[in-house]
Order: structure tokens, then sequence, then C-alpha cells
């Protein structure tokens, strides 16, 4: 019988009880896997602090169930690519596009979509593809001005 899921993340196999099933994959990854960077900012899927790609694609981490994704590949700051992120955090620095930092990850996960050509909405405009993610201390402009020169 059956007792564990076995999730692909950032890579790599990482099992979980199978009780974990209905748990939300916000929990699972921060509580039981002790990625921190996947933050819990609304819960209900309005924020993006908890932004994760499953199978490259932007989802919030707070309205799936851990069991939905156990044959998806998800990848959440931790697992993007070093270089990346550090082309990220100076272009970020540069444009002043973070202040308290809490939604910075959900951000670097939608700017990785970004920056891979994740453009489902086509040629729309960054803040029309970026509106998923709230930030309540920077502001928008300098965001959008990071994440344009970031893409």
């Amino acid at each position: 019988m059956k007792t564990q899921l076995t999730l692909r993340v950032n890579g790599a196999p990482r099992d979980v009880p199978l009780s974990f099933v209905g748990r939300r994959l916000l929990d699972t990854l921060r509580l039981e896997l002790g990625l921190m960077g996947v933050k819990e900012g609304c819960g209900e899927g309005d924020c993006g602090a908890c932004t994760v790609l499953i199978d490259g694609e932007p989802m919030c981490s707070c309205l799936l169930l851990t069991g939905v994704v156990e044959k998806c590949e998800i990848t959440t700051i931790e697992g993007l690519p070093a270089a990346f992120l550090t082309r990220f955090s100076a272009i970020c620095a540069e444009y002043g596009a973070v202040q308290c930092g809490y939604c910075t990850p959900g951000i670097a996960v939608m700017a990785a979509w970004l920056h891979a050509g994740g453009t489902e909405l086509g040629d729309q405009p960054i803040s029309k593809l970026f509106a998923g993610n709230l930030c309540r201390c920077t502001g928008y402009q300098q965001i959008i001005e990071a994440l344009t020169a970031l893409r």
C-alpha cells in the first residue's frame, strides 16, 4: 500500500506523507520541505506571494492541493537558476524595486516565467502580465521598470 507521495520539486524527487494529499501545496513546501521562500500573503490566490511554477506555468500554491501536483514539476524561488537570481537582484536594486522583500520571491518566480518567454497574454504590457502580484511597499512603477529591463 502506498504511504507516500513523491513530488518533483526544484528538479529533485521529494517524498511527503500520503496524508498530505489534501494539504495546500504552500504548507507542504514550507512546513514539510523547508522551502521558506514560498510566502503566504493572503491565502486566497490574490497576492502572488506564494507563486511557484507548475510545469513551467505560474500558479498560487495556496490554491493548490498537494495531491493534484504529484506528477508535475514544481519550481520555487529556491529552484531558480543562480545566474537569473543574481541578475534579477541587481536589476531590482538598480530600479529600487524592493523594500521589505516579502513579495519578492513571488515576483522573482513570475519574472523567471516572463524571462523564459511565458506570455500567455501575447504582447500585453508587463503590467498586465504581472497583475497577480501585489506589493504593499514599493509601488508598482519601479517593479514594472525592473521587469521590463529584465525581459
